[in-house]
C-alpha cells in the first residue's frame, strides 16, 4: 500500500485511570476496584468503576478524539453514563450489551457536533483515506491486537483508535495497549491488523456528518 505517512496528534486514554498498571489488570493479577486513580473516572464507587472499566473502550476512544478536536473531556463514568441514556450500551444485570455503533453515533454527533459515520464494512484502503481527510477512526478489533504474538480466536469485540497510516502500516491508540508497547501511537503492519480487524468501525471527524 503506497501511502505518505500521516500520523495526527491525538492524546492517548486509556480504558484504566492507572495506565501503568494495564498489564495487572488485564491478566487479573489486579482488580479495577484497587486502581489507585479509580475516582478520576467519576465513578460513585470502587465496584462501579471496577464493572464498568474493563467495558468502556469506546469511551476512551471518544475521549481521545473529543481532546484532539478541543472539546472538553468528560471523566469516563459520567460520559459511560450519557452514552447508556443515549442507548449507546444496554445493560441487563452483570451483562453488557456495546457499544452498539448506530445510536453511539447520533449521540456524538447531537452532542459535540461530531461526524460519525457507521461502517459495517470498513476496508483498509478505506482508513488510509479518512486519516488522509484529518478524520479518525474506531476500529473494531480483537483485544490480543495489544501484543500481535498470537493468533486471535476471534475478530472485533475491542474497540481501539487509528491516528495515522502509512505503507507500513496503521497507527493505534489502543485503550487497552500496553504500556511503552502497544498503547500510544502504536503500529501496526497491515497485514497483522487483517488478522485482528472485524472489518467495521465508525469514522469520526470534527464536523457534523457530510463534512
Amino acid at each position: 500500500m503506497n501511502a505518505s505517512p500521516v500520523i495526527h496528534p491525538v492524546p492517548y486514554y486509556s480504558q484504566w485511570e492507572s495506565a501503568g498498571l494495564v498489564p495487572q489488570f488485564v491478566t487479573g493479577a489486579m482488580s479495577a476496584a484497587d486502581d489507585p486513580l479509580w475516582q478520576k473516572s467519576g465513578a460513585d464507587s470502587r465496584d462501579e468503576y471496577a464493572f464498568w472499566a474493563p467495558r468502556i473502550c469506546g469511551m476512551a476512544c471518544l475521549r481521545m478524539a473529543l481532546d484532539h478536536w478541543g472539546h472538553p473531556v468528560p471523566p469516563s463514568v459520567p460520559l459511560l453514563r450519557e452514552a447508556v441514556e443515549a442507548g449507546a450500551y444496554v445493560r441487563d444485570g452483570d451483562q453488557v450489551r456495546g457499544m452498539i455503533y448506530a445510536p453511539f453515533a447520533a449521540w456524538a454527533a447531537r452532542r459535540w457536533g461530531l461526524h460519525a459515520d457507521v461502517r459495517p464494512r470498513l476496508a483498509a484502503e478505506e482508513i488510509r483515506e479518512e486519516i488522509g481527510r484529518g478524520h479518525l477512526v474506531m476500529l473494531s478489533v480483537h483485544k490480543t491486537i495489544r501484543t500481535l504474538d498470537e493468533a486471535p480466536p476471534a475478530r472485533g469485540g475491542h474497540l481501539v483508535l487509528a491516528v495515522g497510516t502509512g505503507a507500513d502500516g496503521v497507527r493505534l491508540h489502543n485503550p487497552s495497549g500496553l504500556p511503552d508497547h502497544s498503547q500510544r501511537f502504536a503500529r501496526v503492519p497491515w497485514s497483522d491488523l487483517d488478522r485482528f480487524f472485524a472489518g467495521r468501525g465508525v469514522v469520526l471527524g470534527p464536523g457534523r456528518a457530510g463534512t
